[in-house]
């Protein structure tokens, strides 16, 4: 089936084609709340969420590009919305305050498994990942996440080069906890 018959079985009220687009793309949409929003319960709420504005909005997909693209950006939107109205991401700060440069070897990152880093990921203060996962993940440029969140693109700047370096810091923790075994 395509997406197209999909999506129209789905606005006819079809359960089963309502259940079949869920099924299809639960998982990775959790998995995309999960790193936006750092915990299960609160992942888990984003996904219910976004999952009910794209059965209601579903009409409004064009079908000019991927079903499951249109799907990601309903669920970005809805993990920033519900960041923002907690108001969770960090103050504006001086982008000098945030250039501390760490040389870290490359290969440490590459041996890590994707799960580990996702953890990682997941375990950093809420404006510094929101930040990284719009950045370095989605792609999105500092302009349009600065105005996705309502702050300065220096603020977006910041909060990716101190979530950086908050990574490294972690990263290198773990050196030291492999060396002393």
């Amino acid at each position: 089936m395509t997406d197209r018959e999909l999506v129209e079985r789905c606005l006819k009220g079809d359960a089963s084609a309502q259940h079949l687009l869920f099924k299809t793309h639960s998982s990775k949409m959790y998995a995309l709340c999960l790193r936006y929003m750092g915990n299960q319960v609160e992942a888990e709420d984003v996904l219910q969420d976004s999952f009910i504005k794209v059965f209601e909005r579903l009409k409004q997909w064009k079908g000019d590009g991927p079903l499951g693209g249109w799907i990601r950006s309903v669920v970005v939107n809805t993990a920033l919305t519900q960041l923002k109205s907690r108001k969770r991401t960090q103050g504006e700060v001086q982008v000098e305050e945030a250039y501390q440069v760490f040389d870290y070897a490359e290969s440490q990152l590459q041996a890590m498994q994707t799960a580990e880093l996702m953890k990682m990921i997941q375990e950093m203060p809420d404006g510094y990942r929101t930040v990284f996962n719009l950045f370095a993940i989605e792609g999105y440029p500092h302009k349009e996440i600065a105005e996705q969140l309502g702050i300065a693109e220096s603020t977006s700047k910041t909060q990716f080069l101190k979530a950086r370096n908050w990574l490294i810091r972690q990263l290198e923790k773990l050196d030291v906890k492999e060396d002393e075994r």
